[in-house]
């Protein structure tokens, strides 16, 4: 059985009327299943942020490897000889 990311839970025949599984929701993402399988995941769009993303520039990704270098290099020296 799938671990279920959302605590609102709704089957395929519920999905016929979509206004009231938002309503039941309150805006919450909602996964569909199909007797006890996920078949996927129903996510309104109020759940969705608005916040614009931008790529990081080559800069930024060298700073943050060198800050994070005494928390990643033990794990990368592990997996050497892996």
């Amino acid at each position: 059985m799938a671990t279920l990311l959302t605590k609102h839970i709704v089957s395929v025949a519920e999905m016929r009327e979509p206004h009231k599984v938002l309503e039941k929701s309150g805006g919450e993402p909602v996964a569909i299943l199909h007797g006890s399988a996920l078949v996927g995941y129903f996510v309104p769009a109020v759940a969705i942020s608005n916040e614009t993303h931008r790529g990081a520039a080559l800069k930024e990704v060298a700073a943050s490897l060198v800050s994070r270098n005494a928390i990643t290099r033990p794990v990368l020296d592990y997996l050497k000889d892996k």
